[in-house]
């Protein structure tokens, strides 16, 4: 799926080797970045360990990113992890006993934490010290073990899933919005630079207007453009090896593929308010795709409404697939069909 920004396992050697190595070299998220810059400054300067860090925002924005800028900047050690990786407080425990003061520990979608380790890690948070239990029941016992002063960011794309007590700890709380495309533009001018592959003003413009706003989707479409012109024997990537590249993934002028058209002629067919559930079985998507890769950008682009009894198709929806308003198909045929 070229829009899910979520990394494939493939894709990490390919990340790692574009990834900037100081702020920098960052391209976008201007207030983040500088508001990083100056808590890292000053924590710096008092010799102190950064306070805890949250990024909340879609998938592919950068968070992975900025966590390893963060210990890069601090001259820390970065242990990664996730939540899903965390299921119970003994998986933390090593962890956390390992890390040394200012340490940066990551956790990725940590909206998945288990209760239970959301929980344990709030005295690791605020006391840098952890209850280890050494015996159950009744008679139980615990004992306090201290833990050198870390720094924990978390990277969420689903800020609402945690609890208002584990938010409240984190001093640091950055929300990331998609990239203009200007932006992306010259994401993928230093990212075609590093590859050593040459592309133009004009089909860079054309592959940032169909990514969505995500770096990650930008850098995935330039891969594929970049393999279509590598069999084509072209020594650059060129407009027409873009605008054949996209035909062949069947993204279109709003940066719609396949399951994005599936979506909305589910919707028009229906010609009413349709819960998630009802959609999600009519394309055959598991519901957290649609409402996490799918239905951001319909809704930016104006495509759905959500209404509190549903989603709905808009007119100009209706525009895009070549239907007259209230769902009458035209004489012109389907975009890919």
């Amino acid at each position: 799926m070229i829009f899910d920004a979520q990394a494939q396992p493939d894709e990490q050697d390919y990340d790692r080797a574009l990834r900037p190595t100081s702020f920098s070299g960052f391209i976008g998220q201007e207030r983040t970045c500088e508001n990083l810059r100056v808590a890292i400054q000053a924590t710096r300067q008092r010799q102190e360990p950064l306070d805890h860090l949250l990024f909340a925002g879609p998938p592919g924005l950068g968070k992975t990113t900025l966590a390893h800028l963060i210990a890069s900047s601090m001259d820390s050690a970065l242990v990664a992890t996730s939540g899903p990786a965390l299921s119970s407080p003994k998986d933390l425990m090593g962890t956390l006993t390992r890390l040394e003061r200012s340490d940066i520990l990551f956790v990725d979608e940590i909206h998945r934490l288990p209760r239970a380790v959301e929980e344990y890690l709030y005295s690791a948070m605020e006391d840098s010290a952890i209850d280890v239990v050494l015996e159950q029941g009744p008679a139980g016992r615990s004992v306090r073990v201290s833990l050198a002063p870390f720094t924990l960011v978390g990277a969420t794309t689903r800020e609402g899933l945690l609890s208002g007590a584990f938010r409240s700890r984190f001093g640091l709380i950055e929300r990331l919005d998609p990239y203009p495309a200007q932006e992306i533009r010259r994401i993928l001018e230093l990212a075609a630079d590093r590859l050593e592959v040459k592309i133009a003003a004009e089909p860079a413009t054309l592959l940032a207007d169909r990514s969505r706003g995500v770096p990650r989707v930008a850098l995935r479409l330039l891969r594929r453009v970049r393999d279509l012109a590598q069999v084509q024997g072209k020594a650059e990537i060129d407009l027409p090896a873009v605008e054949e590249g996209l035909r062949r993934l069947r993204i279109d002028e709003l940066g719609l593929e396949e399951m994005d058209r599936r979506i909305l002629r589910a919707l028009i067919e229906r010609q009413e308010p349709t819960g998630l559930k009802t959609l999600a079985a009519m394309v055959d998507e598991a519901e957290d795709t649609l409402e996490q890769v799918f239905e951001p950008h319909l809704l930016r682009c104006a495509l759905i409404l959500r209404t509190p009894r549903g989603r709905l198709a808009t007119d100009r929806a209706r525009q895009h697939l070549g239907l007259e308003a209230r769902g009458e198909q035209a004489s012109a045929e389907l975009p890919f069909d």
